[in-house]
């Protein structure tokens, strides 16, 4: 077994590799033809450290962010050839790739960055955050009560921007001589006022069910992924019934750790196309696209793990159930919504036609769901979240230009290169 693992593992290293040289030839001709802006242009920068199979963390941004660029340049800083590559194709705002310490420099020294978005905690956010002439803000990629919604590292910046209160409760329990009242911004969740898009089906009687699994997690302690434990009975039971649509969105790291989720998810993949190819009028639904909106506005009942999903989904005021982790060590917080959800356990997953029609027809649970909703996320009502989002920006932005006021004769001095260990570039 360990030696199929490291086998794996010298597999894995030698395919990223490769495609990393190969990134970096395809990025030859782009970059040559790039002319990104020497004039101060942009204001505010997103800094992404992180290679194609993250994209995700990046891709529910994007609309807030090219509605935000309207009002405040906004420029994405690419640390890595595949993701500046993805980038480029997909990104509704302009992209700089600083794959070097002195090339992320120059971007810096050619712009008026004064604020700086981060949605992950790569550890190369640091080379970033050694600028102390703007803003570091925590935007993170999505809100959920997973255990990497209370790490210590929100301290790092000099601010976050946080859905609603109940962020604000979980942070409270385990950050020390911490400012809420300055540091924590409440926000909403301005991608739920992007949620739409072209369905790729043709709707009819059928009753659409979500099941958007996270992947298996790299510990215990976040071991909340369902693919290998709830996935392939529950999609097989609700394919049986000729009454569902089910579209399947995995999450894009399913399989990367334990290979047993790789495989689940390849069944249930196979699963949807030999059902589709039964009955062309099914439509079920293989999503692996770039877009995240559409699917939770559609969907009747979704079907979801411990993730951002919970929350995404919980946005839109609509049925969901939450599969339970079948890791007695994974971390579960029963304090918030968790405590009053709809739970899964695996060995009910075969029976979830019985409970996506009793959740269907549950008011009272709908009932509970709204109570919760305007905990975690305040006014959903359309364009709320995005007026709060710029709000916060404005704040910012008259901040930055108070202490510049104050700061205006000091010397401004470059700091040195701030590098992680064993990255020397």
């Amino acid at each position: 077994m360990v030696i199929r693992k490291d086998i794996r593992r010298g597999v894995k290293l030698v395919r990223d590799v490769v495609a990393s040289r190969k990134a970096q030839h395809r990025l030859r001709g782009p970059l040559k033809l790039r002319e990104l802006r020497a004039d101060n242009h942009f204001k505010i920068a997103v800094y992404f450290a992180d290679g194609p199979v993250n994209m995700y963390q990046m891709r529910q941004w994007y609309q807030p962010l090219a509605t935000l660029a309207k009002t405040w340049p906004v420029l994405v800083l690419s640390r890595t050839g595949g993701g500046t590559l993805k980038l480029m194709d997909e990104s509704p705002i302009p992209v700089a790739y600083a794959r070097t310490v002195p090339q992320l420099e120059q971007i810096v020294a050619e712009q008026d960055i004064r604020i700086v978005f981060y949605v992950n905690q790569n550890p190369r956010n640091f080379q970033m955050m050694r600028y102390g002439r703007c803003w570091h803000v925590f935007i993170n990629h999505g809100e959920s009560d997973k255990m990497y919604m209370i790490t210590n590292q929100f301290k790092a910046y000099d601010y976050s921007f946080v859905a609603g209160d109940a962020a604000l409760a979980r942070l409270d329990r385990v950050l020390w001589d911490y400012d809420f009242d300055k540091r924590a911004i409440k926000i909403g969740r301005p991608q739920a006022d992007y949620f739409s898009g072209e369905l790729p089906y043709r709707p009819d009687e059928r009753q659409v069910v979500l099941y958007a699994p996270t992947w298996e997690g790299d510990r215990a302690a976040a071991a909340y992924g369902s693919v290998a434990t709830h996935g392939v009975a529950l999609v097989t039971a609700l394919l049986a019934t000729g009454a569902h649509r089910v579209i399947y969105r995995p999450h894009p790291r399913s399989g990367v750790v334990d290979h047993l989720y790789g495989a689940a998810n390849k069944a249930i993949i196979a699963a949807i196309a030999a059902a589709n190819a039964r009955d062309v009028t099914a439509q079920h639904v293989y999503d692996s696209g770039p877009d995240l909106g559409w699917q939770l506005a559609a969907a009747d009942v979704a079907i979801v793990d411990i993730s951002a999903m919970v929350y995404d989904r919980l946005a839109t005021g609509k049925p969901l159930i939450i599969t339970r982790p079948v890791n007695p060590t994974a971390v579960i917080d029963t304090s918030g919504y968790l405590s009053d959800c709809e739970w899964l356990p695996a060995e009910q997953a075969a029976d979830i036609v019985a409970q996506v029609d009793r959740l269907s027809h549950d008011d009272a649970a709908v009932e509970r769901l709204q109570g919760w909703v305007q905990r975690y996320f305040g006014d959903t009502a359309p364009g709320v979240a995005t007026e709060r989002l710029h709000a916060a920006v404005q704040h910012l932005m008259d901040e930055w230009d108070r202490f510049a006021a104050v700061h205006d004769h000091d010397v401004a001095i470059l700091p040195g290169p701030t590098l992680i260990p064993g990255d020397e570039k």
